[in-house]
């Protein structure tokens, strides 16, 4: 069959016909589904242009995710993801270039557990599961340590190894449970109810000496989050996996990098404790002394001093004023009793002056009737009243022979 050729030489296509039939063209392919493997994943301003690798394959295309898009898009993509695409070609004239604009993406495989999740970690912390205000401090020295990984690990050789390296007297309740497959999540919740009832643990670990993302799948179970979010004892992860962060790590109280941090991280140092408490000692020491030279100083100060040095010359001082202040009250006394005894005599004489005392000693006397009136008219009385007669020295009893009235007085 004859190859069909679309113009002459006389009159060729320009290129931007060309450009215009190739965008018609590829623009009527509409979506379809690609799988591959991102080898480029660029954001700029929102919208991510990257390229696919075909998975058995060299082939590579060109494709495009605006803004709007990654937006509705769920999971996080990077550089080496497997995913599937809904893709659309598109021909741009202008540059000449093809690129697949993409209206969904998806992972496939290990991608797809990610992506999940991914879903569930943001559902949790939404909840506020991941908050650090409701994680609890982890105890300066427990009691007991429960701890929880396989038996015969080397992860729990690591823990009670160095964590008693530290601190030599720490007591250990170690619950082995599956740290990878089926039987993980169940083991590890029935050893964590077991150590949530004891009284006497004070922290648990949870350890596991790393490995793969599909073996660490457990630590990422929505029950076992929500049972050690709901546990009342601190918990410590220690899954030791740097890559895959397991869900357990994000809920837990503490986080250690590893079963050798987490001894680190639940008991104290007793070398450094020692050390902290004679640097405490002789911080103390110091003040104690320099607080006792300070107060001797001030104690010398006060002892030289003239009040101290001779305590006598207070008294001597305060006998001259006590001397001074004594002279002063006799004179004063003496004044007083100077003036109120002129004052006396000086009322004496009034007195004795305006007493009648010194009438009747002038030879006066006073005349009073039975009733004991003071007869002032000698016709106050008739003959025979009997009067009492008081002279300067005694006094007469007497009897009324006449009345003679004073007739100047009644003239």
């Amino acid at each position: 069959m004859a190859e069909r050729i679309t113009g002459t030489p006389d009159e060729p296509w320009s290129v931007e016909r060309l450009g215009a039939e190739l965008k018609s063209y590829i623009g009527r392919l509409g979506h379809l589904w690609v799988e591959g493997e991102i080898t480029q994943w660029s954001n700029s301003r929102g919208n991510v242009f990257g390229k696919l690798k075909d998975v058995a394959g060299d082939s590579t295309v060109a494709f495009n995710v605006w803004s709007s898009t990654l937006s509705r898009i769920e999971g996080e993509f990077s550089q080496g993801d497997r995913v599937v695409a809904l893709v659309k070609p598109d021909y741009w004239p202008r540059g000449g270039t093809l690129s697949m604009v993409t209206a969904q993406l998806r992972h496939v495989g290990i991608g797809d557990l990610l992506a999940r999740l991914e879903a569930l970690r943001r559902s949790l912390a939404a909840e506020g599961l991941f908050d650090a205000a409701r994680k609890r401090p982890l105890p300066f020295l427990p009691g007991v340590v429960g701890l929880i990984t396989g038996r015969d690990s080397d992860a729990e050789k690591d823990v009670l190894r160095n964590a008693q390296l530290r601190w030599p007297g720490v007591r250990f309740r170690v619950e082995h449970a599956a740290v990878q497959g089926d039987q993980t999540v169940p083991t590890v919740l029935a050893a964590l109810a077991r150590l949530e009832a004891d009284p006497e643990v004070d922290v648990i670990v949870i350890a596991r000496g790393g490995g793969d993302f599909q073996n660490l799948l457990g630590f990422s179970d929505e029950s076992l989050v929500r049972a050690v979010a709901a546990a009342t004892t601190p918990v410590v992860s220690a899954i030791g996996h740097e890559n895959d962060r397991p869900l357990l790590d994000d809920v837990a109280d503490l986080r250690a990098s590893t079963p050798t941090d987490a001894a680190k991280r639940v008991v104290p140092d007793v070398a450094e404790e020692l050390s902290r408490i004679a640097q405490a000692r002789a911080m103390l020491r110091a003040r104690v002394t320099q607080h006792v030279a300070r107060e001797t100083e001030r104690l010398e100060s006060f002892r030289s001093r003239p009040a101290l040095a001779r305590p006598e010359t207070m008294i001597e001082t305060r006998a001259d004023d006590l001397a001074r202040l004594t002279a002063r009250a006799d004179e004063l006394a003496g004044r007083v009793v100077e003036l109120g005894g002129q004052q006396l005599g000086h009322l004496r004489q009034t007195l004795r002056a305006l007493s009648p005392q010194s009438t009747l000693d002038r030879g006066y006397a006073v005349v009073q009737a039975e009733g004991g009136s003071v007869l002032r008219a000698a016709d106050a009385a008739r003959p025979g009243d009997r009067l009492l007669v008081t002279v300067a020295s005694g006094s007469l009893d007497a009897s009324v022979v006449a009345v003679r009235p004073d007739d100047a007085a009644t003239a």
